[in-house]
């Protein structure tokens, strides 16, 4: 058997899980097959993309968990993309996934999607890149998704010595309110950062 229609479900299951990644178990009952026989679709879909030059992508696993990222030798184009001036302003999506992580982190990307009701794989993807966020670790919960916090980066960044330095907002963070506390943290950490860029005698970024 070539296991072709297998490794396609794989494929598109960890891209659908992003970051977090999919571990054997989770696998194995959503496809409903037997470990075993998980084991050689996953190594079949891992040499598949090993093997193949015109593709960018490899299957990693991670602290038990599988997931799809990027090969190494193409590290030097994704950093000059993170580097392009087109794509130095965040979406308006990421900065509202870097409020909610910057509040109530660590948190997992779940815990995002259910304050934002909406998927957060992309935002997380993209602040994770342009390293304003990062990995901490694993939730003790079931499925142990993984947890994350703002990073030195994220703290240069907007002027702060620490996160205490933080405007201060509601901690109610229901989702019939999130819109309104979304609103008064861009506009207090705008002002915020701004004032702290001028009175350091910084540069100014772009505050997305």
């Amino acid at each position: 058997m070539n296991f072709s229609k297998e490794q396609a479900i794989v494929e598109s299951l960890l891209f659908a899980a992003g970051d977090e990644g999919l571990s054997l178990k989770q696998l194995s009952e959503v496809m409903s097959i037997q470990r075993d026989v998980l084991l050689v679709v996953l190594e079949k879909l891992q040499k598949k993309y090993e093997d193949d030059e015109t593709s960018g992508i490899q299957l990693t696993e991670l602290a038990n968990s599988y997931q799809l990222t990027t090969k190494a030798k193409f590290a030097d184009y994704l950093q000059k993309l993170v580097d392009s001036p087109h794509v130095s302003a965040l979406t308006q999506a990421s900065l509202e996934t870097l409020a909610i992580v910057a509040y109530k982190q660590p948190v997992t990307r779940m815990e995002i999607e259910e304050i934002r009701g909406v998927n957060a794989d992309g935002p997380v993807r993209t602040l994770v890149t342009r390293g304003l966020i990062e990995e901490k670790g694993r939730s003790e919960k079931v499925g142990r998704a993984m947890l994350y916090g703002t990073t030195k980066e994220f703290l240069d960044y907007f002027g702060l010595a620490n996160l205490k330095g933080l405007p201060d907002v509601s901690e109610e963070w229901e989702n019939d309110k999130i819109q309104e506390e979304m609103d008064l943290f861009f506009k207090t950490f705008q002002d915020t950062t701004i004032k702290g860029r001028v009175e350091d005698g910084k540069t100014t970024k772009s505050n997305s």
